[in-house]
């Protein structure tokens, strides 16, 4: 009996298609350069570009999830296979959620606040361009793994990256970060000439923006994580409930470390994923 439920599944199947491949697809539009203009040098032209992917017979408007990759601000690519940054974008457009990835500059050939004007650049396009592709700008979350997470968190606690684009904090709907670093980044440091390990939390700190009135914040980290990544991350929780932000959420996840944390996200059945994926439906309910 088994057996022939098996073959009468198998024969809707049209020849030459696993189960699997009839699964709806993913719209992804790739390579949209999200800064523009005559002023642009080649590096910025090379590497601010994004991909966009689109869940498929989501409910419209839907909500977005800008997501960068991490590398220390010194590597990574949204097409390079171990950031795995079109499986966690397919993760959660299947979920519902469109994904935007976005290349930004990178350090030393770019320094800093070069990076975080990126990923405020690619916020905004993201904010302004949605709605043509089904989603809701009111909708619009950031998030990221290690120096992503980083980026994240500065575009969403600093409120001056997003004013020359006459938004505001207002517009983030929400900030769903990895590991990111609280402190001013240790890429940054060295930039500067000082070392790894040389605590600093100055303006390029997401630690020094904290206040009562952020966006709703969710922080993902690793019970194995790299040292003091995860002893950042409660501190930041800490000190975000210390300020009175009521919309402050955290998760250790079990048996991962500082890469697996973010790269798990890939798979539809990991806790962060879930975590994540209800965040962000809960703060999309309420705007």
């Amino acid at each position: 009996m088994r057996s022939l439920l098996v073959f009468c599944l198998l024969s809707f199947v049209t020849p030459g298609l696993s189960l699997a491949q009839t699964a709806p697809e993913l719209k992804v539009i790739k390579d949209i350069g999200y800064r523009r203009g005559d002023d642009l040098t080649a590096y910025e032209a090379e590497r601010c570009k994004l991909d966009l992917t689109l869940p498929p017979a989501a409910e419209k408007p839907f909500a977005t999830y800008v997501w960068f990759y991490g590398g220390g601000l010194k590597n990574g690519g949204k097409n390079l296979a171990s950031e795995h940054c079109a499986e966690i974008a397919a993760s959660f457009a299947r979920a519902g959620i469109a994904v935007v990835v976005p290349d930004y500059r990178l350090s030393p050939k770019a320094q800093y606040p070069a990076y975080v004007d990126d990923a405020a650049a690619a916020f905004a396009w993201t904010v302004r361009n949605i709605a043509r592709h089904g989603g809701d700008p009111r909708k619009v979350f950031i998030g990221g793994h290690s120096a992503g997470g980083y980026l994240a968190l500065m575009v969403g606690f600093d409120a001056s990256r997003l004013k020359p684009y006459d938004l505001s904090l207002k517009d983030v709907a929400g900030i769903a970060q990895v590991s990111g670093q609280v402190f001013t980044h240790y890429t940054i440091r060295e930039e500067r000439g000082q070392g790894r390990y040389r605590v600093t939390s100055d303006e390029a700190a997401p630690a020094f923006h904290v206040q009562k009135t952020l966006p709703p914040v969710f922080s993902l980290y690793s019970d194995n994580d790299m040292i003091g990544r995860a002893e950042e991350n409660q501190f930041l929780v800490a000190m975000l409930k210390g300020a009175g932000h009521v919309e402050t959420y955290s998760l250790k996840a079990l048996g991962t470390d500082h890469g697996s944390v973010g790269h798990n996200l890939r798979f539809g059945e990991d806790p962060g994923h879930k975590a994540i994926v209800q965040f962000i439906r809960k703060q999309s309910a309420s705007r």
